[in-house]
């Protein structure tokens, strides 16, 4: 009754793998935990229950916990329980009952008292997962359903096995299990596609509707699996780190095929994000119209990220504030964080030329006119000086515009000044006033090690 996802379970060595059974008292969990007992000597593994109350039917939620913890006595297997009164909890029952017990389930991993947790899930339970997410206007991501095998630790040995088969088992075995009352209560969604919407497609349209969909989540998932291997490799070329965010060419992105660009912007909001959670398709296609349209500005606000168009460039960020950039006061000689967190800039007096290895040289300053005190910091509003060639003084800010700098980079653009004026702007270069050029005595060298090529 496992699936190959669950027999591929036992690790190598003489360690044996820890499972925690999590049972319900429903059917299902009574009896995955029944078939991973038979099962266990030849899996090389060591079994516990794990119990989860969610105080949702008063004394029926009790007599539930006390039925598995009897049966996990009976089964002299170890019991570990939690509880949680999520009615109290605002939000969508369903989701708060689910997020509280998922919870536990990876307090549990993250402890050690599991190596994997067990699921209960059958393919009746896919069907009715996949269904639902095709209702909600789900993509591929979502149709992929229930997964046997989770990153996180979860295994669902029962879900290629049926509900009735489920059932029978039991009965030929003569095991009990609990009925759950709010199984059928209509006020849960997955109720009503359950006992309502699933029988009706499967007397009206297709009386195999639960296996059609259970195969569809299988396509999905190969689909998905294929995407979780190859998309390290596609994007290192059009998504990278930068400054807090996840940054990417609106015109890349714009050229790639949609299916890609899709998959980019998706791993993009996770990596900042953490997780999927609340984002859809409508989000997704709202990044890729911002990455069509013109070059420009334009600014979205998605659940839990901002997404942020500047220019020719597309960032996916945190919604929080920036956070301040430090001015430091710079010894000479002396090596600098610099202020965009692209490398080192390092300070050094030299009197003729030389070679320095691992950086690049960014501009040669005569040391004598320097007035202290020298400081490296950010840009701020209002910055101007006149860059080396150039006839007049101009605004930072200007340069910026002229360069496409996207507006997030520019606060902790690297700036070094003397004595509160502009001494060098990175990819601006030299203050002419201050040029080495021509000039006698010491000069002072800016080097920049490490940086990211932008």
């Amino acid at each position: 009754m496992l699936t190959p996802a669950a027999r591929r379970t036992p690790r190598s060595g003489p360690e044996p793998i820890r499972i925690a059974v999590a049972v319900s008292g429903g059917p299902d969990s009574v009896c995955l935990l029944h078939v991973l007992r038979e099962l266990a000597p030849k899996l090389g593994a060591v079994l516990s229950v794990v119990h989860f109350n969610h105080q949702l039917r008063g004394a029926a939620s009790d007599e539930d916990e006390r039925f598995v913890a009897e049966m996990a006595a009976a089964l002299a297997l170890p019991f570990h329980r939690a509880e949680r009164n999520v009615i109290a909890r605002k939000g969508n029952l369903e989701q708060v009952a689910r997020e509280a017990r998922r919870s536990f389930f990876l307090e549990l991993l993250r402890e050690g008292r599991a190596d994997r947790i067990a699921l209960g899930h059958t393919r009746d339970d896919q069907a009715e997962t996949v269904l639902f997410r095709l209702l909600r206007g789900s993509g591929l991501a979502g149709l992929a359903g229930i997964y046997p095998l989770t990153a996180e630790g979860f295994i669902r040995p029962l879900i290629e096995i049926t509900r009735a088969e489920v059932e029978e088992f039991l009965r030929s075995r003569q095991i009990p299990w609990r009925e759950d009352a709010s199984n059928r209560d209509p006020r849960f969604a997955r109720n009503r596609i359950r006992h309502a919407l699933l029988p009706q497609l499967s007397r009206e349209w297709n009386p195999r509707i639960s296996e059609a969909l259970a195969h569809l989540a299988d396509l999905a998932h190969e689909e998905e699996r294929w995407w979780i291997a190859e998309l390290p490799h596609l994007a290192p070329d059009f998504i990278h780190t930068s400054e807090g965010g996840i940054e990417a060419r609106s015109d890349a992105l714009a050229r790639l095929p949609r299916a890609v660009a899709r998959r980019l912007i998706r791993a993009a909001i996770a990596k900042v994000k953490g997780d999927l959670r609340q984002i859809d398709f409508r989000h997704i296609e709202a990044v890729m119209d911002l990455a069509a349209q013109a070059p420009g500005e334009g600014r979205l606000a998605l659940p839990g990220v901002n997404v942020t168009r500047s220019f020719d460039w597309i960032r996916v960020a945190l919604p929080r504030a920036a956070p301040a950039i430090p001015s430091v006061s710079a010894a000479v000689p002396g090596i600098y964080r610099s202020p965009d967190q692209m490398g080192e800039i390092h300070l050094e007096l030299v009197k003729r030329g030389r070679a320095k290895l691992c950086a690049t040289l960014k501009a040669e300053l005569c040391w004598s006119r320097i007035p202290a005190p020298v400081v490296l910091r950010g840009w701020r509003p209002g910055d101007h000086y006149r860059p080396l060639g150039r006839s007049r003084d101009q605004k930072v800010k200007e340069m910026f515009q002229r360069a496409r700098v996207p507006s997030w980079r520019r606060r902790s653009w690297p700036i070094l000044t003397g004595g509160g004026k502009i001494l060098w702007a990175k990819g601006f270069g030299v203050s002419a006033d201050f040029a080495s050029a021509g000039q006698t005595g010491p000069i002072l060298r800016i080097w920049q090690a490490d940086e990211a090529g932008r």
